[in-house]
């Protein structure tokens, strides 16, 4: 039986010490800002990223990783005798699955699935966790891509913002809108439906926007990860309420890098969940 390498995008927020422990691959974004182009880093390294957003006047743009970096990935990993998984944000969030399937058939369409997960940040990490633990199984290429690609539609995301001003940047917002919603405190819930970001309620503050994620999580629900940028209080916050709702799920706290998280701000929070299927 062939060995599988599970590859991501840097999107599913693998610190560097995990995805080192897993065995996973990850082709990172790129974030283009003040005329400097960085790679997107892993958890731990997006304080400095995010102080620049807070006090500059311009706004970043990203890019996906070009098809050559995949193939590198790809290649290295059929030079070992290899199959690969590769997993990657969703195609109406970024081009990165273009770029991945176009080097899985320039390498080795036979041996490389690219799944277009529809979904990103913890929920393409739980995927993808997912993935390495059905290799460990000795699961076949075939057998995993069959569940993820089901699995992933069992899952969930809901996010919102501490300001308005940078969905306003993003283009998400006009000027008008924000400034209106800034002086009503109205706070933006925003939820990943079929793989695109869509709003799908205003609430009059913060903390009623995360009371509401939090009632809105479905009863079935097996995997819960909090998701925040440079809000470690509030996040134990929200984590001590969700243990009291699912006291049998253990609640996951992860970091929002620069690609997903320049289009929300500092202190922007957010819940992934997943219901696991049979």
């Amino acid at each position: 039986m062939a060995k599988i390498q599970i590859v991501t995008d840097s999107t599913a927020y693998f610190t560097k010490e995990e995805a080192n422990a897993l065995d996973i691959k990850v082709v990172p974004l790129s974030v283009h800002f003040d005329g400097q182009v960085d790679s997107e880093g892993f958890p731990g390294e997006f304080e400095a990223f995010y102080k620049k957003l807070e006090s500059s006047d311009s706004f970043p743009s990203t890019s996906q990783p070009s098809i050559e970096a995949f193939e590198r990935v790809f290649e290295s990993a059929l030079d070992q005798g290899m199959e690969v998984i590769c997993l990657v944000i969703s195609s109406d969030l970024s081009g990165t699955y273009n770029s991945a399937s176009a080097a899985a058939r320039l390498t080795n369409p036979k041996k490389i699935s690219v799944i277009d997960s529809r979904t990103s940040v913890a929920n393409l990490k739980l995927l993808t966790k997912l993935a390495v633990d059905m290799v460990s199984k000795g699961k076949t290429r075939q057998e995993i891509v069959s569940y993820l690609e089901r699995q992933k539609k069992k899952v969930s995301v809901s996010l919102t913002v501490d300001s308005l001003e940078y969905l306003k940047r993003g283009g998400r917002l006009t000027g008008a809108q924000a400034l209106l919603g800034s002086i009503l405190n109205v706070k933006p819930i925003i939820a990943l439906v079929d793989g695109r970001l869509v709003p799908v309620a205003k609430v009059r503050g913060k903390g009623k926007a995360l009371e509401k994620m939090v009632e809105d999580i479905a009863e079935d629900v097996t995997d819960i990860t909090i998701c925040h940028i440079l809000n470690d209080k509030e996040a134990l916050q929200v984590k001590e309420r969700l243990e009291k709702r699912f006291p049998d799920i253990s609640i996951g706290l992860d970091e929002i890098g620069p690609v997903i998280g320049s289009h929300l701000g500092p202190k922007a929070m957010g819940i992934c969940t997943m219901t696991r299927i049979d």
